[in-house]
């Protein structure tokens, strides 16, 4: 068994007649990076109130580097950003972030001197502008993103828990977030975040878990995940003004089981029993212009619409995880 920061074992939270985490297990080591997937309304956020104690499942058990969550102290080691974002508005910068170091148990100059270098990491001090001076309703909402990101780690916690992390950031601020997430993984610390984005997911994490309506859908590390599904997915690319010609042989389902158009290229998933030859000697007869056909590893986005589906996914948006 590998050192683990979390341990769930068969953990299920109901609401009257709604089951929003149903018999839940979920192991992740200890340094890696965990991607809690699936759409909003799925029970990525309960689960994630439960490790932390907010809420307390019905069933089950949880434990924080090997022990129960609910120990003196367990919870201390845990950075958490929430999804709903909240900081006192009318406050300084700088007052808000020592504060939550406080909270943390970080005091004085310690805090001061944290607070400053993270001030600095993410742009928020800079020889032009210092925000840190500024109260928290003058920033933009990338910044109050920013801020609020500082408050998660100003104590330096070893497990990282972040919350739809990427909503509502821009490409920069997004990138900054993500290399910060890749220095604490070099750091020795895990992160756990949960996201409905899966190109942010492919790109970071060591093992992934999908959860649509309250049900572990599957989990494992990344590569492996991605290897059981291969083989039947088609990277084809075709000149623009080919693209009609293809449209019938993407469309025909005894070959093709959905085609995911990527602008540049379509991810073409071959039906149960089809030939990928058949499909390149069908598109070769339509007279189109081939300009890559490979077979590929799927991306976790094409998986996660073969294993939730579609209608799941359209279901989830308008719910809570």
């Amino acid at each position: 068994m590998p050192d683990l920061a979390i341990d769930i074992r068969n953990v299920a939270k109901r609401y009257a007649e709604h089951v929003a985490v149903r018999n839940l297990s979920l192991a992740v080591p200890r340094g890696s990076v965990y991607g809690l997937l699936g759409p909003n309304g799925a029970g990525k956020t309960t689960t994630i109130r439960m490790i932390l104690n907010i809420i307390v499942p019905d069933s089950g058990s949880i434990s924080l580097f090997g022990q129960s969550h609910l120990s003196n102290g367990a919870t201390d080691r845990i950075g958490y950003l929430p999804e709903e974002r909240g900081l006192y508005k009318k406050m300084q910068v700088r007052r808000v972030l020592k504060f939550l170091a406080e909270l943390k148990g970080v005091e004085g100059k310690e805090a001061e001197r944290r607070v400053e270098y993270w001030l600095e990491r993410f742009e928020l001090k800079t020889p032009e502008k210092d925000w840190g001076a500024s109260k928290i309703d003058e920033l933009s909402r990338g910044m109050q993103q920013k801020v609020q990101f500082i408050g998660t780690l100003l104590h330096d916690p070893d497990l990282v828990i972040l919350d739809e992390p990427f909503s509502g950031l821009d490409p920069i601020n997004a990138q900054a977030l993500k290399d910060t997430i890749v220095d604490l993984k070099t750091r020795g610390k895990t992160v756990i975040f949960s996201t409905h984005l899966m190109d942010n997911a492919e790109r970071l994490c060591d093992s992934v878990c999908i959860i649509a309506h309250g049900d572990k859908v599957l989990d494992g590390d990344v590569a492996e995940v991605k290897a059981a599904h291969g083989s039947r997915v088609v990277a084809l690319s075709v000149a623009s003004e080919s693209r009609a010609r293809i449209a019938p042989v993407l469309a025909d389902r005894a070959l093709v089981a959905r085609a995911d158009d990527q602008n540049r290229y379509y991810e073409v998933e071959l039906a149960p029993g089809a030939d990928a030859q058949v499909l390149l000697h069908r598109v070769v007869e339509s007279g189109a212009a081939i300009e890559r056909f490979e077979l590929v590893q799927p991306s976790l986005h094409q998986i996660f619409l073969e294993r939730v589906g579609a209608t799941g996914v359209e279901e989830g948006m308008s719910g809570h995880g």
